[in-house]
């Protein structure tokens, strides 16, 4: 739940929130929804994201929980492309650069309400 208040990336075949905590732990959730497939497919979804999270473990922040959202074509994706796709996705999770929400919030609320 605290994740989906944080930074979120979104790629073809996953999409990925994170969100700092007070500990030096990083936990990483999965969430395949069951409009995403049939439970052999959910579940095959799940096992890869977990294999890129293996993958590119020295790449999760410490201090922060991380939600893998996974989609359908992940399914299809070569395994090599998911992740560097996860890799690209951390480093621009973990960016401290400045979010459009943020400066909204910032600006006195919505641009569009002018």
């Amino acid at each position: 739940m605290r994740a989906a208040r944080g930074k979120r990336v979104g790629r073809l075949s996953f999409g990925l929130q994170a969100a700092p905590i007070a500990t030096d732990d990083a936990g990483v959730g999965f969430t395949v929804t069951k409009k995403t497939g049939t439970a052999t497919e959910r579940n095959r979804i799940k096992r890869r994201l977990r294999a890129a999270v293996t993958a590119c473990a020295r790449d999760f922040a410490p201090g922060h929980d991380y939600v893998l959202i996974g989609r359908r074509e992940a399914l299809a994706e070569p395994f090599a492309d998911l992740v560097g796709n996860l890799r690209r996705a951390l480093k621009r999770v973990g960016d401290p650069g400045p979010s459009p929400q943020r400066d909204r919030a910032r600006a006195g609320g919505d641009r569009n309400a002018e």
